[in-house]
């Protein structure tokens, strides 16, 4: 079981460039958007997880642009954790017309650990065990605390 969450989201008109498209840019910034909705959904937030010490800055983004979007269309966004990454933290999106149920767009962010101090860290327990119990993943990796 590794459900996905969805989210709506609309285009603004300063979201797109002057040929009338979403700016390729906005793209991540609806996978946060994404992304902090589905910790939202499991009763966290990204601001809880800093709060721990914790940080995830993103260490890889990748985004396959497959229909364009404009200004007013309503968007889902579609993300899902991806257990199968042992080094950081991976989640998928999927970016769909809400009207035409049409994919939109399709990537991903590999997110690393770090504490305050800006050393990569493993992920805490608390992290861990917040991604299994809503994935059903198994971590077989050690954890710190």
């Amino acid at each position: 079981m590794n459900p996905s969450h969805r989210t709506s989201i609309r285009v603004l008109y300063g979201d797109t460039d002057k040929m009338g498209f979403a700016y390729y840019g906005n793209y991540m910034r609806w996978f946060e958007i994404g992304r902090s909705q589905l910790f939202r959904s499991w009763g966290f937030s990204y601001k809880s997880i800093e709060e721990k010490g914790v940080f995830l800055p993103v260490s890889e983004a990748f985004c396959k642009y497959v229909t364009p979007v404009k200004y007013d269309d309503q968007l889902i966004v579609e993300t899902r954790f991806d257990p199968s990454v042992k080094a950081g933290i991976k989640f998928d999106y999927r970016i769909f017309s809400m009207e035409k149920e049409v994919l939109c767009a399709s990537g991903y962010t590999l997110h690393a650990c770090m504490n305050p101090e800006g050393r990569v860290i493993r992920p805490p327990r608390f992290l861990s065990q917040l991604l299994r119990e809503h994935t059903g993943s198994p971590s077989d990796k050690k954890e710190g605390s």
